[in-house]
């Protein structure tokens, strides 16, 4: 049976909880993520701030406030006081279908991936759930070769 480690993404861009919100907008638009992992100062995983969690502390387009306002209000604000502390994870060796039902039955976009001492290795996410479907798919779809008889 494959494992989280199978498909999860290494690449990984996780920030320090005492970096600003200002640093998460960026992140997200430059490296078009939806999810950052939050590292301690010993780089242990202590939380998570999901794109959606980042709407929820923005100033509305309604007040008809520009990104510089926007960005002067989050530079003022530590991931910290904002990011979610309590995340469900995974190992690398998990039952890829495990983490799979897990994910689905509790609406999660994302596990981020610690080894035994908490640090991050991964995170998989939906897109690589995605990504995953499409190459059986494509598999399914292979020509299949005539049996040979001699």
């Amino acid at each position: 049976m494959k494992c989280v480690a199978d498909i999860m993404t290494r690449d990984i861009f996780p920030l320090k909880s005492n970096q600003t919100l200002n640093v998460v907008r960026l992140l997200m638009r430059t490296v078009h993520v939806r999810h950052v992992p939050i590292l301690d100062e010993e780089e242990l995983f202590v939380g998570l701030l999901s794109h959606r969690d980042l709407l929820a502390y923005s100033i509305s387009k309604l007040a008809d406030i520009d990104p510089l306002a926007q960005s002067e209000v989050d530079r003022h604000i530590p991931i910290k006081d904002v990011m979610r502390t309590e995340i469900a994870t995974t190992t690398a060796a998990t039952d890829l279908k495990k983490a799979i039902s897990s994910m689905l039955e509790n609406k999660f976009g994302c596990l981020p991936v610690i080894d035994d001492k908490g640090y991050l290795v991964g995170i998989i996410t939906d897109e690589d759930i995605i990504r995953l479907t499409i190459r059986l798919l494509e598999k399914l779809e292979e020509p299949k070769l005539a049996p040979v008889v001699n």
